[in-house]
């Protein structure tokens, strides 16, 4: 049997990263997510990686994007306002193809917001808060051992892909504690694996080879739509392998919720003061938000008279539910905003009045 070992939750995250073979962080601190450089810097020197505190964000994955530029793996984090200061980064990584792993411990909004817990960057970080036509794929996970798993598995998806790939939780996940089994340390990648397996990183051509030159400029806008022609054809591929979702209790439920992270967490339990209502309900979790997991609403019965999605944000996820619902089933929203969080009763209580009004 593993060993667990009892961690809070943004020292769990940086642990992964370390583990996942990640060498470089570049961060600056931001709550609810100050815990991650914080252990960074007394952790990371000791398997030999490099910590460096930017001056802001914007500096921060700049200096990120010139560190994957060499080919080992970068880890990198913020929350909300943070994230949106680096999103003109992220766009310029995901043209120019530079793989490295995002963090976002989220936190309320919109603007400074506060640190209590938030779904509010939904639409930011899955829509794209940069220029052009370019994706991050997102993974929302629901406890700190997922979270755990998934920023140990975005570490080879980035390289796969050569692509930023973002994990996304907020400041409940951050903050509480948890207990985890922690993965098995992943070498890090040495020079002779980088100039293999990453023969565009710049590691200094030393006569050998042709000058590596990564950019994201094309002036002819020939080029510059073959270009955006590839990215797509490579989003495409993510679509097709990297949905991630979880399905409960769809089987004659009256009632389907769907929900991701610390609020799937809530519904969790809403479905069984449901149940014992003699109301049932199930659920689908998204995790990964991007690609959003569409094929899950095919799932449902089709006795199902109600989605509600429930989120802690005015309802950011409900574009991308009634697209995948296509007019079969009305939507509905349950939600708290501000860092307020509703209990599972409230959860309850609120869905028997919506069941009450379209009966």
């Amino acid at each position: 049997m593993k060993e667990k070992k009892l961690m809070k939750g943004n020292e769990a995250f940086a642990e992964a990263a370390i583990r996942g073979g990640c060498s470089l962080y570049f961060g600056y601190p931001i709550t609810p997510q100050n815990e991650i450089p914080e252990y960074m810097s007394r952790e990371l020197h000791k398997v030999g990686g490099t910590f460096a505190q930017a001056e802001s964000e914007l500096a921060a994955i700049n200096m990120a994007y010139g560190g994957a530029l060499t080919g080992k793996h970068v880890f990198i984090s913020s929350s909300s306002p943070g994230i949106a200061l680096m999103q003109e980064g992220m766009s310029f990584l995901a043209s120019a193809e530079v793989p490295l792993v995002i963090m976002n411990v989220s936190r309320g909004g919109p603007g400074v917001g506060g640190i209590q817990p938030g779904q509010g960057d939904y639409r930011q970080v899955t829509k794209g808060g940069g220029n052009g036509d370019y994706h991050v794929p997102v993974f929302a996970p629901a406890s700190i051992q997922e979270s755990v798993d998934i920023i140990y598995e975005a570490v080879p998806i980035a390289d796969e892909y050569r692509n930023p790939v973002m994990v996304l939780v907020d400041g409940m996940l951050g903050q509480m504690m948890e207990p985890v089994v922690l993965p098995p340390i992943r070498r890090q990648i040495t020079s002779e694996e980088i100039a293999q397996k990453k023969p565009w990183a710049l590691t200094g051509h030393k006569g050998e080879r042709t000058h590596n030159v990564v950019k994201s400029l094309r002036l002819k806008p020939d080029e510059l739509e073959k270009h955006n022609i590839h990215l797509e054809d490579k989003y495409k591929k993510m679509k097709r392998e990297l949905i991630r979702y979880q399905t409960d209790r769809l089987q004659g439920a009256t009632v389907v919720f769907v929900a991701f992270g610390t609020m799937s967490r809530i519904i969790n339990e809403a479905v069984d003061h449901l149940e014992k209502a003699g109301i049932k309900a199930g659920i689908i979790r998204p995790i990964s938000l991007w690609p959003f997991p569409d094929q899950a609403f095919d799932e449902i019965d089709p006795c199902t008279k109600v989605i509600i999605s429930a989120e802690l944000s005015l309802g950011q996820m409900m574009e991308d539910i009634k697209s995948a619902v296509a007019g079969r089933f009305p939507v509905e929203l349950i939600y708290r905003v501000g860092g307020m969080v509703p209990t599972p009763m409230e959860v309850a209580d609120k869905t028997k009045k919506i069941l009450e009004v379209i009966a």
